[in-house]
C-alpha cells in the first residue's frame, strides 16, 4: 500500500471508530478485528471524540 493510500485509510477508520465512539454505536467481533488490524497499521493516527448529548 502507498503511503498516501495508507493514510487514507487510516484516516477513514480512525473516523469511523471516532463515530462509534461518539453515538455509543455497537462494535461487532469482525468489524472490532478489522479496526484492530487497521490501527496496527496507523501507530501516528489519532482521534478525538466528544460523546452525542
Amino acid at each position: 500500500m502507498e503511503a498516501a493510500e495508507r493514510s487514507a485509510h487510516c484516516r477513514y477508520a480512525a473516523e469511523w471508530t471516532a463515530t462509534k465512539l461518539r453515538w455509543g454505536l455497537a462494535v461487532d467481533p469482525a468489524e472490532h478485528e478489522a479496526l484492530f488490524q487497521i490501527a496496527t497499521q496507523c501507530a501516528t493516527t489519532t482521534f478525538t471524540y466528544e460523546p452525542a448529548p
